[in-house]
């Protein structure tokens, strides 16, 4: 990988190409830009076959730079570093920087492909990319441009293999949330890769790890485990507790068409021919609040003295 530098000082991590995928390239864009130069060639011929002699020879030497120079470069200029070569390649010119060529790159890389391609029949383009430690020719050297792989091969994921029998179910008590996903990414690459390792460097790193591992969770291995079955076991828990958490029943299942999840089978599926059926709603009975009676409050009674002495009113005070 090569690390080129952006104008925001952001590291691009690009594959350059190298000779063979290249000279493929240009195998193909030379096979098609002879035989399209070999029709012109022939038209025009039978077109010109009036004309004399100079008028001829400036119509072949037209004819040859448009179509072995200004066709390719026309071509890298409006597909963005990519001709029928490169594409069937998976090939792509770039600058320095990574960003997309233009019309002044194609022009300096077709000027100098005249002299390295056709009149030196390859020599020096093979020479120069060898030597290059990023596979560049001339051309790229003073256009500021480098072809990198489009189409990079994915890497086969390898299995992480099972932890023993015995250590299944061991640790489903030790806390991993500490645990750093870089040191998650180092256990896998060692478990993946350890028995292409080393007996004796192997072991050194399985002990390493584990130590990291017992440092992040505070739970050391049982007695008389070796250091890459703890290693193992633990990565086989996660990979346990993550498969529990992503197939719970609340975990994404959706709801059934009366609202309520369906009733969860193996991995939280519904088993097949059953429905979801919506529980009946429970009615709490009403609460009658008794209403609130305030205390009745005595009137004051007034006694009248007449009608007390059992006297007739007269409607004057007797005399004193």
């Amino acid at each position: 990988m090569s690390g080129l530098v952006t104008g925001d000082a952001v590291v691009l991590g690009l594959q350059p190409a190298r000779l063979p995928s290249r000279a493929l390239a240009v195998l193909i864009d030379l096979v098609v830009v002879w035989a399209v130069y070999l029709l012109i060639t022939l038209g025009l011929a039978v077109a010109t076959a009036s004309l004399d002699e100079a008028a001829m020879t400036a119509v072949s030497i037209a004819s040859f730079l448009l179509v072995l120079v200004g066709a390719p470069i026309a071509v890298e200029t409006l597909s963005h570093g990519r001709s029928l070569g490169k594409l069937a390649c998976g090939l792509r010119v770039v600058r320095d920087d990574g960003g997309p060529v233009r019309f002044r790159h194609a022009l300096v890389r077709g000027a100098m492909g005249v002299v390295e391609i056709l009149m030196t029949f390859g020599v020096v383009a093979c020479v120069s990319s060898l030597v290059s430690e990023r596979g560049r020719r001339l051309g790229d050297v003073f256009a500021g441009t480098l072809v990198v792989r489009e189409r990079i091969p994915a890497a086969r994921a390898l299995a992480v293999p099972p932890p023993p029998p015995w250590l299944v179910g061991r640790f489903t008590g030790v806390d991993l949330s500490a645990v750093p996903e870089a040191l998650w990414l180092e256990i896998r690459q060692y478990l993946t890769r350890s028995r292409e390792l080393d007996p004796v460097v192997g072991r050194r790193l399985a002990e390493r790890l584990a130590d990291e591992l017992v440092a992040r969770t505070g739970t050391p291995p049982p007695a008389g485990v070796p250091a890459d079955a703890y290693l193992a076991g633990v990565v086989a828990e996660r990979q346990a507790r993550d498969a529990r958490r992503a197939f719970a029943p609340g975990a994404g299942g959706g709801a059934g068409p009366t609202g309520v999840g369906a009733p969860a089978g193996a991995g939280g599926v519904p088993p097949m021919g059953t429905f979801p059926v919506a529980a009946p709603p429970v009615m709490a009975p009403p609460v009658v609040t008794p209403p609130v009676v305030a205390p009745a409050v005595a009137e004051p009674v007034v006694v009248d003295p007449v009608v007390e002495s059992g006297a007739r009113p007269t409607g004057f005070a007797p005399p004193a």
